[in-house]
Formats: structure tokens, sequence, C-alpha cells
């Protein structure tokens, strides 16, 4: 089993959102089963997977000191990925969750507040050794800023080619636990999801070959 982390300092950025979004992808594209882990004390995964109709992805309750027993378990259950949402802090709590971590996606929305607050997320990941990359979200459409946003991350590290648009059907689909991919599978913004799990795939595998 492999262990997808979102993490960001900032708030806002849409790791929950994300969270759901690649584990629904990910299931759709034959890669599960999937497993989603909330460990932000909002809980706000947990509310949308509470919401759902739909069994897949699964859902495990776990606290930050039986994490690494929990992600034992699930992967000898035989799931295939775990994606785990954080809070929006760096604490040392955070720090064991990445440390379990095959790959971190770091989300950033394109503004200078959260540009100037990616370097403790990047040193956070690093520090444990642990491959990341970015993904810009909540992008306005054709903004000078999303293409500025992308050439400062890529100093930093890998940068998603896809970009995750500021669309309201992300924020309504969240409301009753679906996705944009079941809402309107052929949608722009289900593209942007299903052209995201492809891409933190394809690096997962080149990671692994790089170690």
């Amino acid at each position: 089993m492999k262990t997808i982390v979102l993490a960001s300092q900032k708030g806002g950025a849409g790791k929950t959102t994300l969270a759901a979004h690649l584990a629904v992808a990910a299931e759709m594209a034959g890669d599960g089963p999937c497993v989603l882990i909330d460990t932000d004390p909002q809980e706000s995964l947990a509310a949308w997977w509470n919401c759902r109709e739909d069994e897949t992805p699964a859902f495990a309750h776990s606290t930050l000191k039986e994490l690494a027993d929990k992600l034992k378990a699930l992967d000898k259950a035989g799931y295939s990925f775990a994606l785990i949402d954080t809070p929006p802090a760096i604490t040392e709590s955070i720090r064991a969750v990445v440390a379990l971590a095959d790959f971190v996606l770091i989300p950033t929305r394109p503004s200078p507040h959260d540009l100037r607050a990616v370097g403790r997320t990047v040193e956070l990941a690093a520090g444990a050794h642990r491959p990341f990359a970015f993904v810009v979200t909540q992008a306005k459409q054709n903004s000078r800023l999303t293409v500025q946003a992308m050439a400062s991350l890529s100093e930093h590290g890998v940068v998603a080619p896809s970009i995750v648009h500021d669309r309201v059907d992300y924020a309504a689909s969240m409301i009753d636990g679906r996705t944009v991919l079941e809402i309107d599978p052929r949608g722009r913004s289900a593209a942007e999801a299903i052209d995201l799990w492809a891409f933190v795939k394809a690096r997962m595998n080149e990671s692994k070959k790089t170690r």
C-alpha cells in the first residue's frame, strides 16, 4: 500500500477536497481499493465521507498515535492507496504523519501569502526525505498570477501540470458526499481531477524507481 499525505501550512488550500477527489479518481481508474484518513481536528473529510452514499473509497478512523499501526493493518487488508488529510499547521504531529508518507502533495493557492508560506511545508517533506510535488489550486482562468505561481513553485520542486481551478462545482460536490467526477464526469473539473491523479501516480512510480 502507498500512502499519500496532503500537507500545507496554509488553511483553505484545498487539502480535503483534493484528498476526496484523488481517492475517487483512483477508484474510477481501477487503482483501488483506496482508503481515506482524516487527521485534521475539524474532520471535514470525515464529514464528507459520512454524507457519501457510495461505499468507495473506504474511510478509516485513526488517531495520530495509532496511525503507523493503522496503516500496517490497512496494508494487510489489501488497500492499494491511503490518502491522509492533515491540519493547516506545521507541528510535530504533522511531521510524524509526513514521515509515514510515500508521497507528499502540497496544494498551494496562487497568492503571495500562500507562496511565502510554502517553504515550511517543503522543509517538512525534505527533512523526512519524502518525495513531494506542488499542485496549484483555486486558480482563476487565464490568470497571469497562476503562471507566476507555477514558475515560483518550480524553483522549489516539481509542479503538477494539472491546475485545479476555482469553480463552484468543487465546493458544491463536497456538500453531499460526492465529487465533480460523479456530478459531471465529462466536465472540466472532472478532467482536472483525473489528470492530477495520473500525475501523482506517475510521480510515485518515478520516485520508487529513483530510490
